[in-house]
């Protein structure tokens, strides 16, 4: 069974995703309330809570096959005025990857690293981001290729992250796992470009992953809405009231051709500032935005349930957030709504995960190993 390490680990959604075929050697993050959720349905003994910069290799134990990192997207995300990868927060990675540099040293580097950050990683300071996270894996003799990931192949959540996958060049991809060129679904236009502005050297390390398609979703928004939720409550009709007001004519709209069905109805609605004044605006596609941290009123999904006249509204519930994640019913979540927004909002979706393992990593990890080589990091 491969080993693997989990960074910046969270509530331990990449080790849910990789599953019972994979075992978890190490696992580490800074926040003591997500490490609190990871405690509880994972154990701690091989849990440590200290921030990666106050790591070193001999906190790794053993030599694992896999090296996951979701680090930090503060300063990558396009919603800000990032530093990209000099910035404190996404900065970490940096850190993280003088462990790598360290593990390689001793003969223990990893045959598979994951990285998985926001897609604005893909063109934050004009691709010279991107442009350095290639140049760290060339540096560690590494072949490498991303992919974007929607969750929307999996939940009814709207949420493309990026992934890359770096293999070490001592080992021999089995057949299949690579193609010739980039694939619509999994390499959009943005990140073939970007692929085609690295270096020369980066390029020729670059690898066409060939993921698998996802099988079609089943699964609606509708069907993970709790009729009596915990952690919420409804909102009063003159709250929701105060909300349709808010409503520019073309939103207003869809709520009242969603009455006019007759027929159960649930929408997510998000505030937006446009022009100046702050605007409701409602999707009723069965699918939800991208689940982000509490930080703001803009960034929480208020559901608004509509049947015949009737007009409900509320904030989704952290159970709700828990479930657009992937998580397990059984997954136990912070008692504070906050908190546990946050951990769903950071976390990665567990069946994406687990599609990029069955189709990718956990073949990889069966891989021969070719030749060992000692390339200085």
């Amino acid at each position: 069974m491969p080993e693997f390490y989990e960074f910046f680990a969270g509530g331990g959604m990449a080790r849910l995703g990789l599953g019972e075929s994979w075992t978890c050697t190490f696992a580490n993050d800074i926040d003591v309330k997500k490490a609190a959720s990871y405690r509880f349905r994972f154990g701690s003994d091989h849990l440590l809570i200290r921030d990666v910069a106050m790591l070193s290799s001999a906190d790794l134990p053993g030599h694992a096959t896999l090296a996951w990192a979701s680090f930090p997207c503060q300063d990558l995300s396009l919603a800000v005025n990032g530093k990209g990868l000099n910035g404190n927060r996404s900065g970490a990675f940096w850190p993280f990857w003088s462990l790598m540099r360290e593990l390689k040293k001793e003969g223990r580097a990893p045959k598979v690293i994951v990285l998985e950050n926001v897609c604005g990683a893909i063109t934050s300071n004009r691709g010279r981001d991107f442009a350095e996270l290639a140049r760290a894996m060339v540096g560690m003799d590494y072949y490498f290729g991303a992919m974007v990931i929607d969750a929307v192949h999996f939940v009814p959540q709207s949420r493309p992250r990026l992934f890359v996958v770096a293999a070490a060049s001592d080992i021999e991809i089995p057949e299949g796992l690579t193609r010739g060129d980039p694939d619509a679904i999994w390499h959009p236009r943005n990140l073939v470009e970007a692929k085609f502005r690295l270096s020369k050297e980066a390029q020729d390390r670059w690898i066409w992953w060939n993921l698998p398609s996802p099988t079609q979703r089943r699964t609606a928004f509708s069907d993970l809405i709790e009729e009596q939720p915990y952690g919420v409550k409804w909102n009063s009709q003159e709250d929701t009231q105060a909300l349709l007001l808010m409503m520019s004519p073309l939103n207003r709209e869809k709520v009242r051709s969603a009455q006019k069905e007759r027929t159960l109805r649930v929408g997510t609605l998000y505030k937006r500032t446009r022009d100046g004044r702050c605007r409701a605006e409602v999707r009723f596609d069965d699918v939800a935005g991208c689940l982000r941290t509490p930080s703001g009123g803009s960034s929480r999904q208020t559901i608004i349930v509509v049947r015949g006249q009737s007009v409900r509204t509320r904030l989704l519930s952290p159970r709700e957030a828990g479930r657009l994640m992937g998580l397990p019913e059984d997954y136990p979540l912070p008692q504070s709504y906050n908190e546990a927004y946050r951990l769903a909002g950071d976390g990665l979706v567990v069946p994406a995960v687990s599609h990029l393992a069955s189709g990718l990593l956990t073949p990889i990890a069966g891989a021969t190993i070719l030749r060992r080589k000692n390339v200085a990091a």
